[in-house]
């Protein structure tokens, strides 16, 4: 059982590729601090690769079911330059199949039996996506807003999906995503008519937890607020200092 996450032992599968995602030793704390040292060396070595090839790499994670796939498929439609995905998954290519429809290149990484994707496991995937220079990377993370909230992966932010089918008490509940997290993407609210579901006390609770945190509401089936997501992902490569996406 791993001492940082509680995830259990296993491999990681990039495209059929084996990768062991981390190494496991007999005393807790010493294996926290080895593999914190070593993602976060891996994260610069991430973080290096993006400023010199002009890449803003952003981390999407979400609880399952968030629609977080949907919202990327619509945003990869909408956008123009280049953009690459890593999917994370502990299983199947689904959500890389569904990617790659829109004409993006995506890999594919499998944990197994872990709960989401390290600074190491991204690198490999970068190694094999080969991302073109001014690319906008979205790292899809394993759904869960637990661990993957503790991993450094070398982005430029994280970014926090929650649907309106979830509660106004998601950010309260994880509080250390919330926390992590520079956006927080409300989805689903083409639904609001039809759910009890109180948009500003979800504001509220998000930024009871984190002042600082954007907020913007969207519909990956209606395209609402999409407008406002694209500006922000535009404003984000600005605020970074990378050029402008390539047309």
């Amino acid at each position: 059982m791993c001492g940082t996450c509680g995830c259990g032992e296993g491999e990681t599968r990039i495209e059929g590729k084996a990768h062991h995602a981390h190494s496991h030793e007999p005393r807790e704390i010493e294996l926290h601090r080895d593999i914190m040292a070593k993602n976060d060396a891996y994260a610069d070595a991430n973080r290096r690769l993006f400023a010199e090839k002009d890449i803003l790499a952003l981390n999407l994670v979400s609880s399952p079911g968030s629609g977080k796939t949907s919202l990327l498929v619509k945003t990869i439609e909408a956008m123009s330059g280049p953009v690459a995905v890593i999917e994370g998954d502990q299983q199947t290519s689904n959500d890389a199949t569904r990617i790659r429809a829109t004409g993006a290149p995506a890999v594919q990484i499998n944990t197994g039996k872990g709960c989401h994707l390290d600074a190491h496991m991204v690198g490999h995937g970068l190694e094999d996506l080969d991302p073109d220079p001014g690319a906008t990377v979205f790292i899809e993370n394993v759904g869960n807003l637990v661990c993957p909230a503790g991993f450094d992966l070398g982005e430029a932010s994280k970014v926090v999906v929650f649907s309106i089918t979830e509660g106004e008490d998601k950010p309260l509940k994880y509080p250390d995503m919330f926390a992590a997290a520079d956006l927080a993407l409300i989805n689903k609210i083409d639904l609001l008519p039809y759910l009890d579901f109180d948009m500003d006390l979800a504001i509220e609770n998000a930024r009871r937890v984190n002042p600082k945190l954007d907020i913007l509401p969207v519909s990956a089936t209606s395209g609402e607020g999409m407008e406002n997501w694209l500006t922000w992902i535009a404003t984000a490569r600005a605020k970074t200092g990378l050029s402008a996406a390539a047309e």
